[in-house]
């Protein structure tokens, strides 16, 4: 069988489903069977309107962070810390290994250091003249063979 590679500009759906397939049935095979758990916490006004949040999912017993918004007018009052030990609280519960996260310099590395969070990595020039910083806060400490 012949292989070749070809550019989707627009990718569909349908055309990433394809891609994963294989991805996915290769990690199963590897690291076992796992189902992804999505999760928001929501902060909202008085009149219910979203206004940030933390979105996240967990896999492999591990918490992912994937978004962290405080909207303008909630910043310096303790929401970022709320909705980071509600979501720490919540991977406890499900028996998360850790949680991990990413951020740019001019974001928010050190409120997660305060966290007691760890650097595991980071790229230079991403975007240009900043970093994006990779963290990680272990709960668990496990022990493989």
């Amino acid at each position: 069988m012949a292989l070749r590679i070809e550019l989707s500009p627009n990718p569909t759906e349908e055309q990433r489903m394809a891609i994963v397939a294989p991805l996915r049935a290769y990690n199963r095979a590897h690291g076992g069977p796992s189902s992804m758990e999505p999760f928001a916490l929501l902060i909202q006004d008085d009149e219910d309107a979203i206004l940030g949040g933390l979105y996240g999912h967990t896999f492999y017993r591990w918490m992912f962070v994937d978004l962290l918004a405080v909207p303008e007018q909630g910043r310096g009052q303790g929401i970022g810390r709320d909705l980071m030990e509600k979501a720490e609280a919540m991977a406890r519960e499900k028996d998360c290994v850790g949680i991990w996260l990413d951020t740019f310099s001019f974001q928010a590395p050190e409120f997660y250091k305060k966290l007691g969070f760890t650097e595991c990595g980071m790229i230079e020039d991403y975007p240009l003249g900043h970093k994006r910083h990779f963290f990680q806060k272990r709960l668990l400490e496990c022990l493989t063979d």
